[in-house]
């Protein structure tokens, strides 16, 4: 399977504020994730995904220093708007993040949320036709959202190049939205896959989350012991196929034609996402965990997301 359909998330990598500790209860050591980036840029992951608001500016500094010098990553950050519309906001956004990056372009740059979604677009077309900006992208969005977007550009000579939102086993309801976009040449983009560790194997019950974590809060004690089934369905799958039970929710998501969004913080996660990209799960297979997911009765959705 082509490693481009894969997008490297680093959520977890910034410090402060929105970063490791705070929201996943651990706090990540720099010379393990320079090693982790090294290790996956090795077996073939070039396409790496991040944003101001992760690490408050923190992560983007750290990926800049570890993209230095090579030519062939694919950028993608984000602007996370404030509710109340501030003119300049979005390119003053963009500008600092490529400061961070040690970039001119981003590849691929989100409009996190969407608040003042037209004006913040309209800021984005001159730097879309400056090249600066090479693909635009929307997160968080409906698909009157991803409409309202396309119309705008549209009138501009540019079109939408992708949507990216949170999908995985416990928050499936986004097809209409998938097929939508794959029908008109919008790459959807699926984040939140593992739901932050919930659907790895690692954690359960017994072993859940670190008390004092954004995580724990959203998926407690509780959750895990409702989805010991889907778990053990999970581990079964992974067995037959000889890889990490952390990977079956990766090849679900590519199976429903998006690209999945996966974070990785030690070495060996890239070694295994490198291995399990070759496998490519039945139709019956994807039913069947749909059905495991959608018997424990969870939907999971962010405190940051508008539905």
């Amino acid at each position: 399977m082509n490693k481009d359909r894969i997008l490297i998330g680093t959520w977890a990598w910034g410090s402060g504020l929105n970063g490791s500790s705070m929201v996943f209860g651990n706090k990540l050591d720099k010379g393990t994730l320079e090693e982790t980036f090294n290790t996956a840029y090795s077996q073939g992951f070039t396409r790496w995904d991040t944003a101001a608001v992760y690490g408050m500016g923190t992560c983007e500094e750290f990926l800049g220093e570890l993209i230095k010098g090579k030519d062939d990553i694919y950028l993608s950050t984000k602007y996370m708007p404030s509710k109340r519309y501030r003119q300049g906001g979005f390119t003053k956004s963009f500008e600092d993040s490529m400061v961070r990056l040690g970039s001119r372009d981003a590849d691929l740059f989100w409009i996190h949320v969407p608040n003042n979604l037209q004006e913040n677009i309209k800021e984005a077309i001159p730097l879309m036709k400056e090249g600066r900006i090479k693909s635009l992208g929307l997160s968080n969005v409906s698909l009157a959202h991803i409409k309202t977007a396309e119309a705008i550009l549209k009138k501009n000579g540019l079109s939408l190049g992708a949507v990216q939102n949170h999908f995985s086993l416990l928050r499936n309801d986004q097809q209409p939205i998938i097929d939508y976009c794959n029908e008109n040449g919008i790459t959807y983009y699926a984040y939140m896959v593992l739901e932050q560790g919930a659907l790895s194997g690692h954690y359960s019950a017994k072993n859940h989350f670190p008390t004092f974590s954004m995580r724990n809060f959203s998926f407690p004690k509780a959750k895990f012991i409702k989805i010991e089934g889907l778990l053990n369905s999970m581990k079964k799958l992974a067995s037959k196929y000889d890889i990490d039970p952390s990977q079956i929710p990766i090849l679900w998501v590519l199976g429903k034609g998006a690209v999945p969004i996966v974070g990785l913080t030690k070495p060996f996660h890239a070694k295994k996402l490198a291995k399990a990209i070759e496998v490519e799960l039945t139709s019956e297979e994807i039913k069947m965990l749909e059905d495991e997911a959608k018997a424990t009765g969870i939907r999971q959705q962010g405190n940051w997301e508008p539905q």
